[in-house]
């Protein structure tokens, strides 16, 4: 077993790694399920329906992390493992489900592929808090960012090709195997385990939001998110019917999208670290705004893919500083508890948004939808305004 403690260069690959696996699942359920959904005859207000439903797992990420905490005496990595091997289960079982006669159990069993890497994910964001310094949080927060959208910039490129050449079903199969061989990772790694008690986790948890930095942190949360709900189901359904792309084209460029939200991570994370979460957030936001109305131009694929690798980078780095930004309101003892309810909170904003962004595409057409994805972004900049960070910690 490796003591990380004595190796702690060993946290960066171990948690963009975990994290990686979870970007192969999102690639899958933002790109390739709603485009599957449509070429097999779902309408598009459904496909993303669809699509938004899988999501419900983590706008409830609190419920996974308050089982987590109440058991802590077990440690993070156990949950790590279980909920991986309940995401392969499904997704194995989801490869033989089609979708154009069984749409319920599919839209189901896609559900709990979703539950399983929630589980995962409240476990690893735990562990992360708890073997990580304040003054590392952003460079932790840069893998696990860099992690998560590499697997979705490989996700997307490769499943798309998969599923051009083989079939869909193919996906759901090359997914399952991939994240078998990543949890292996941190079966190799030591873990210590520093609460070895049950916890009583409501009375911790109530606690830290009677702080008011917190309660404005969970404002904040949610409309944080919205902007990038809106463009995040839009965009590849844009591709499919305005620009007509084939599955595998699609897949190419929306890989250009997390590749660069990769770029964006390390860089946010370094300049979180040095100048502050809030500078960052201000920063990074604020020309997202100016980008994200910009999309009403994208009439060629190229248009597109130059404008939505400028948006990546841009959502890389602002998630990286808000990532971090609820590290730092998180009390360890509940990490998994609190920190799961605050991005659950996000969550519900950003796949919210995502889950009825196709029926206002129908109803107010694609333009109008890029051109809230910019608005919703000024309302956020107004309530980080009010985060004190210094009284937080």
């Amino acid at each position: 077993m490796i003591d990380i403690s004595k190796h702690s260069y060993l946290k960066y690959p171990l948690f963009g790694s975990l994290y990686f696996s979870e970007g192969l699942g999102f690639s899958l359920q933002i790109v390739i399920v709603p485009i599957y959904l449509v070429e097999v005859g779902v309408s598009l207000p459904v496909a993303t329906l669809v699509a938004g439903i899988a999501s419900i797992p983590w706008m409830i990420k609190f419920v996974w992390g308050g089982i987590a905490d109440y058991f802590i005496r077990f440690g993070r990595k156990k949950f790590i493992i279980l909920g991986g091997v309940f995401a392969v289960s499904s997704l194995v079982l989801l490869s033989f489900i089609d979708p154009s006669v069984a749409l319920i159990p599919f839209a189901i069993i896609l559900l709990f592929t979703r539950v399983g890497t929630a589980f995962f994910d409240v476990s690893a964001d735990a562990w992360a808090i708890e073997i990580t310094r304040e003054e590392e949080r952003g460079k932790i927060n840069a893998a696990i960012i860099a992690g998560t959208f590499g697997g979705m910039a490989v996700g997307s490129s490769l499943f798309g090709a998969i599923a051009e050449m083989f079939g869909y079903r193919f996906v759901f199969l090359t997914d399952a195997l991939l994240v078998v061989l990543i949890i292996i990772f941190p079966l190799l790694i030591k873990e210590v385990k520093n609460v070895r008690i049950r916890q009583k986790v409501l009375t911790l948890f109530l606690g830290e939001f009677k702080k008011k930095t917190t309660q404005i942190v969970t404002v904040f949360a949610p409309v944080f998110a919205l902007s990038s709900g809106l463009l995040m189901f839009v965009v590849p359904l844009y591709m499919k019917t305005q620009l007509e792309l084939n599955i595998a084209q699609i897949g190419m460029i929306t890989a250009v999208f997390p590749a660069t939200k990769v770029m964006g991570a390390v860089i946010g994370g370094f300049s979180t670290d040095k100048w502050g979460r809030k500078i960052t957030l201000f920063i990074f936001m604020s020309i997202s705004m100016a980008f994200s109305a910009l999309f009403i131009f994208t009439d060629t694929w190229m248009v597109l893919a130059v404008l939505y690798s400028v948006i990546g980078f841009l959502h890389g780095g602002s998630f990286t500083a808000f990532a971090a930004m609820l590290m730092d309101v998180t009390n360890p003892k509940v990490g998994a508890t609190q920190y799961s309810f605050l991005t659950s909170l996000a969550n519900f904003g950003e796949l919210g948004a995502g889950s009825i962004s196709g029926s206002m595409a129908t109803l107010l057409g694609f333009s109008r939808v890029f051109l809230f994805s910019a608005w919703v972004i000024g309302p956020a900049l107004v309530i980080l305004n009010f985060v004190d960070l210094k009284k937080a910690n």
